[in-house]
């Protein structure tokens, strides 16, 4: 059995792999190890790439997708068709410090961890409106989700075995893995690093994607937003128990007088501003429901070694 997997995402990735590849292998070239590419349908030379890889070294293998899967998909068919003790998943863009790996996994193996785990302590070059976002929904999911998901964390990880497979053990097609990963428990150490810049190309992540990412995950693990339409409709029902006494003493004291229209059309507005909100909350739920009792595989694979 090989000692250590290594599961690599790619999308448009042909810059970035060569140097991810001639880096690892100055890491861990002592270690037995394979290498699994996960091509998550790339439109650029990022298979061919990896396939000149493959046919050099018999360490490298590969999965290509039908077309783009996303990451969580990715990463759920790398750790399938890994057969290492451990597993490590990290990004092709050389944002993830390969120099860690042996303190990774010393934690894990000698160190009674079930997971040494990454997060970064500074957003260096990072846009300020999508680090103050980051953080605000760190807090939001940790106190809504009621786990320690931790603040900065990384997909880049060293797992044991039997972690691995408890995360394979979730079959949900709404993937979050920042939440899956805390939720499976197991014990893990964490290790801080500062923000590394792309070697080459751009960020898939916009800042729209990312926020769309986010609410996933805050629906898949938390029914904050369900409790709080709850409050929010108890809150509106109150207040209009108090507009309706209100409006019954001013009729019965200064009479039945027609004014107000401007404020009334503002409250109707408001209020069905509210509603609708309201209703696209539950309807992403529903979605998410919809798309698990539909039971669509996470990936296809075209072609794999």
């Amino acid at each position: 059995m090989t000692e250590i997997s290594f599961i690599i995402p790619c999308y448009n990735e042909q810059e970035n792999i060569p140097v991810f590849y001639e880096k690892l292998l100055k890491e861990v070239s002592e270690i037995d190890f394979e290498l699994i590419f996960v091509d998550d349908g790339s439109e650029d030379n990022t298979l061919a790439v990896i396939k000149r890889l493959a046919a050099a070294d018999e360490r490298v293998k590969y999965l290509s997708f039908s077309r783009n899967f996303g990451k969580e998909a990715a990463m759920i068919a790398g750790f399938e068709k890994s057969t290492g003790n451990y597993v490590v998943s990290a990004d092709a863009d050389l944002q993830d410090p390969l120099n860690l790996i042996h303190d990774m996994y010393k934690a894990v193996k000698e160190d009674g961890y079930d997971c040494a785990g990454t997060r970064r302590v500074t957003r260096k070059n990072e846009a300020p409106l999508r680090s103050f976002f980051a953080r605000q929904f760190y807090k939001i999911i940790r106190a809504s989700s009621g786990m320690n998901i931790v603040d900065g964390a990384r997909d880049y990880r060293l797992m044991s075995r039997p972690m691995v497979n408890a995360i394979l053990s979730l079959t949900e097609r709404n993937r979050f893995s920042k939440g899956i990963f805390a939720w499976v428990g197991f014990k893990t150490k964490y290790f801080e690093f500062e923000n590394i810049n792309r070697t080459a190309g751009e960020t898939k992540w916009s800042f729209w994607a990312l926020l769309v990412y986010a609410l996933d995950g805050l629906i898949a693990f938390s029914a904050m937003p369900l409790y709080f339409i709850s409050i929010l409709g108890l809150f509106f029902f109150f207040l209009s128990i108090l507009f309706i006494i209100f409006i019954i003493i001013r009729t019965l004291v200064y009479g039945d007088v027609m004014r107000g229209w401007p404020s009334l059309a503002c409250i109707i507005l408001f209020m069905g501003g509210i509603q609708l909100l309201c209703t696209g909350i539950l309807g992403q739920y529903a979605a998410k429901i919809y798309n698990e009792t539909k039971k669509r595989p996470l990936y296809i694979i075209k072609e794999s070694k």
